[in-house]
């Protein structure tokens, strides 16, 4: 992706939704190497300044969108190029959309639960009905994965010969997977997309179209689920917000 900003040293895509999903269906069609997406917010990039291997895998993704109403403020606060916020939701949905157009597309979702993986196969076909789900995976819910496990999801996924693979296995984790395993797998676009699996799913709502428009989808979410969310918007946004601060002291740009 070429047309990208610098934000604290990750190249962040500036492209709004159609060429991002163009860029995405150009490497379905490459099918050389797995390219992937992953997304960019501000507790994610507060948390990678702890784990240097999610930083790398952020940092080593082929497109990262904006997917938070503070990196945008950021870029704003920063005077780097204006960003157009993108979310997981919307690049999966653009992607979908585009490959059902093209009339075929094979597609691989891997995380969450058996169930919810059951109820995006239905949504899908009812959805997409010129794409095919040929293989969904619901790996086991531990701290890290054994490399038996590791094994069987990419021959599940290889074996499936999927053009796109979902990941939904929340943050870190699936961004810190993908990168690791990137040169085992026989897809040619894969996407970390964490919530939307529930999203798609109907297990969870996504916020309001309101509270997306003015960067509040946020509000809802820790309102329906204070006790996962509380640390990333009471604790991972200051510190994000000091951040820019502190990097608006040091750039003489930005002031």
């Amino acid at each position: 992706m070429t047309s990208t900003i610098d934000l604290f040293g990750y190249r962040i895509s500036s492209q709004p939704l159609a060429p991002t999903v163009a860029a995405a269906l150009e490497a379905v069609d490459d099918k050389r190497t797995c390219s992937y997406l992953a997304c960019a917010n501000p507790h994610s990039v507060v948390e990678a300044d702890h784990d240097p291997a999610f930083r790398r895998a952020l940092c080593e993704a082929d497109m990262l969108v904006p997917d938070g109403a503070g990196i945008v403020l950021a870029a704003k606060l920063l005077k780097l190029a204006p960003l157009e916020r993108l979310a997981g939701h919307d690049v999966f949905t653009g992607v979908m959309s585009a490959l059902n157009a093209r009339g075929r597309g094979r597609i691989f979702f891997l995380g969450s639960t058996p169930a919810v993986l059951a109820k995006i196969r239905a949504q899908v076909a009812k959805d997409y009905p010129n794409l095919s789900v040929v293989g969904v995976y619901s790996p086991p819910f531990r701290e890290r994965f054994s490399d038996d496990d590791n094994d069987a999801m990419i021959s599940a996924i290889n074996d499936s010969a999927p053009d796109v693979l979902w990941v939904g296995m929340t943050a870190p984790k699936q961004e810190k997977w993908l990168h690791e395993h990137r040169d085992r797998l026989a897809v040619p676009f894969a996407g970390a997309i964490g919530a939307v699996f529930d999203f798609y799913a109907g297990t969870k709502k996504r916020s309001p179209e309101w509270s997306q428009k003015m960067g509040l989808e946020w509000l809802p979410r820790l309102m329906r689920e204070p006790r996962r969310l509380w640390r990333r918007n009471f604790v991972s946004s200051p510190l994000f917000l000091a951040k820019v601060a502190g990097q608006m002291v040091r750039s003489p740009a930005s002031r």
